[in-house]
């Protein structure tokens, strides 16, 4: 994250210095599509994310510079200011979540910028929404909770942004751990932090991107999302947290048959991060690695969220021999997350770059994880 630059920039823009505020991008080891379904994730904060120099300004307007993208936005603090740069609706929206919790928020200048490659499955917009919700409650004392501080940041992604995503991402960046991945249960909110060091233990963490983009927004997402919530109230539930696939059978004679596929794949993916819990208190990482990948052809097969970039990269890892591997986000582009022993680290990264560019013209992009701190301002 470069702090040089984005202090550099609001100097130039705004005269003097502001403070400064960072929160990272995440992965999620496993548990996808599981938050929305009051299920477990296991994400951690990676060494990549959003930092922003923020200053009030005594008036009732944000003067806002995107760094990355070399734009400028101003916008007022009412419903009907809500400013039309899709970049800037993540920070309007956050103001106005903390305003309808009661929070003062006044206008403040801004610039921001990130490492986080977007569209890659790190939730880049988690980042930029945590940066500003902790910095927001930290410059006005606004004593909101990190809880709230998250769903400040899925709120803003429902109201203001067109995705109804679960709590995964916002709870990652705002409260991750060195050296440590979480387990969320996402229906009552508790979590505990797992131990996660692979390279103790002879592995690599790497991901690689497909440089695939697909946007979420609107029905891909949102239809998967409507599919599970019609088989929970089929099954009587608030959410399939806890449905078993002796149930879901019990009904398959009244959903649809693509109803039926994504239900099974979200019943047998909360299974799974229980399982990699489970296996990771052993060190057993092998186990680990074949639940990734039953995680891969589930998403690619049971929930459709893959493509053919993301399952030429998975089938390539297991081909060369790698522990684990699997889409990592939302799917429709993005990144697999490979679980890779040492020794096999260059030989799979050489191979992956050169069949890749040979398939589709292009090499897949290389980034390496480190499992990082959670939002928090800078000194």
């Amino acid at each position: 994250m470069n702090v040089n630059v984005v202090e550099q920039k609001f100097c130039e823009r705004f005269g003097d210095k502001g403070m400064l505020f960072a929160s990272p991008g995440r992965i999620n080891l496993i548990g996808e599509h599981t938050d929305y379904n009051g299920g477990f994730v296991f994400p951690g904060a990676i060494d990549k994310g959003m930092v922003a120099m923020i200053k009030p300004n005594g008036l009732d307007v944000v003067r806002a510079y995107a760094v990355d993208l070399d734009d400028y936005v101003e916008f007022g603090l009412r419903e009907e200011d809500a400013p039309a740069a899709s970049w800037a609706r993540y920070i309007f929206g956050v103001c106005r979540e903390i305003q309808k919790r009661g929070g003062q928020v006044k206008g403040f200048d801004t610039t921001f910028s990130g490492d986080v490659p977007l569209g890659a499955g790190m939730s880049s917009s988690a980042a930029l929404e945590s940066t500003f919700a902790n910095a927001l409650n930290d410059i006005y004392e606004l004593g909101i909770d990190r809880f709230e501080l998250a769903r400040i940041g899925q709120s803003t992604e429902h109201n203001y942004c067109g995705v109804k995503c679960g709590i995964m991402d916002q709870f990652a960046s705002v409260f991750g751990k060195a050296g440590h991945l979480m387990r969320l249960d996402c229906r009552s909110m508790e979590f505990e932090y797992f131990p996660f060091n692979p390279e103790e233990h002879g592995y690599k963490l790497v991901l690689l991107d497909s440089v695939v983009k697909h946007e979420l927004v609107g029905s891909p997402y949102n239809d998967r999302r409507a599919s599970c919530e019609r088989v929970a109230a089929k099954l009587g539930q608030e959410f399939l947290r806890g449905a078993t696939m002796a149930q879901l059978d019990a009904i398959k004679g009244e959903i649809s048959e693509e109803d039926y596929k994504r239900a099974r794949y979200v019943i047998g993916e909360e299974q799974r991060v229980l399982d990699v819990c489970a296996a990771l208190e052993r060190g057993d990482y092998e186990t680990v690695g074949r639940r990734m990948y039953e995680t891969h052809w589930g998403m690619s097969k049971d929930y459709e969220v893959s493509c053919e970039e993301l399952d030429f990269l998975a089938t390539l890892a297991e081909e060369c021999g790698v522990t684990g591997s699997r889409i990592m986000g939302g799917g429709f582009g993005g990144c697999t997350i490979n679980l890779v022993r040492a020794e096999l680290y260059e030989g799979f990264l050489a191979t992956a770059k050169a069949r890749f560019a040979e398939r589709y013209g292009h090499e897949p992009k290389v980034y390496s994880v480190v499992i990082s701190d959670g939002a928090r301002r800078i000194n």
